[in-house]
């Protein structure tokens, strides 16, 4: 039987950004479950209940000792971390992978809302990226799970001018680690094309099964 892997999209998009990477993980062996999450106008808490609903109804259909992967693109990294602090399900619960996630908050989120507040009003996603609000999260990082962190270094986006050191256009290399991360690496690529990469799917492979990033 097919391992299963929960597939969470980023910030203001849908699960068709992560077909690619179900594409490409499915061609490794494991089967892909796409989720729609209201990254935009809602706060992250709301995704992380609707993401534990949608496990509820995944583990009805595995065997008594099996567990979901997850992993997460962006703001999807940051559900799945959320989700692990708050989640009833947490012996369900395989290894995590996040991709490009900013773990320690999103500076780009700072500077719009010391800049553009109404927006940050209305998008409340954007809101809940921001350093302080991810702190209040309270993530937790004594749960259990093994979790990697995939981060690109390819500044190739314009917004990336305005984030201090070496980022991937949208988030800083430095707020993609974490202490608790099992493992960590780098990759040449830019955020909006980072999953979409055969290597990312690669690593993650890597991770599931052999608990790091095997250099292929």
């Amino acid at each position: 039987m097919r391992q299963k892997i929960i597939l969470i999209h980023g910030y203001n998009k849908k699960s068709k950004d992560m077909k690619v990477l179900k594409k490409n993980l499915e061609a490794k062996g494991y089967e892909g479950i796409l989720v729609d999450l209201p990254l935009t106008f809602k706060e992250i808490e709301h995704s992380t209940s609707i993401l534990e609903s949608i496990i509820s109804k995944v583990i009805k259909d595995i065997k008594e000792d099996e567990k979901i992967h997850l992993v997460g693109h962006s703001t999807g990294g940051l559900i799945i971390r959320h989700l692990l602090t708050t989640t009833k399900y947490l012996d369900k619960i395989g290894k995590c992978v996040l991709i490009a996630t900013p773990n320690n908050g999103s500076e780009l989120a700072d500077i719009a809302g010391s800049t553009l507040k109404i927006a940050t009003k209305i998008l409340k996603t954007l809101k809940s990226l921001q350093s302080e609000n991810v702190k209040s999260l309270k993530l937790k990082d004594d749960h259990g799970i093994e979790i990697a962190a995939i981060a690109g270094n390819k500044q190739n986006l314009f917004l990336g001018r305005f984030l201090t050191g070496e980022n991937d256009g949208r988030v800083r290399i430095n707020s993609v680690k974490f202490d608790g991360l099992k493992d960590f690496i780098s990759l040449p690529y830019g955020h909006k094309d980072i999953h979409y990469q055969f290597k990312t799917a690669e690593l993650i492979d890597s991770f599931l099964k052999n608990g790091k990033f095997d250099i292929l």
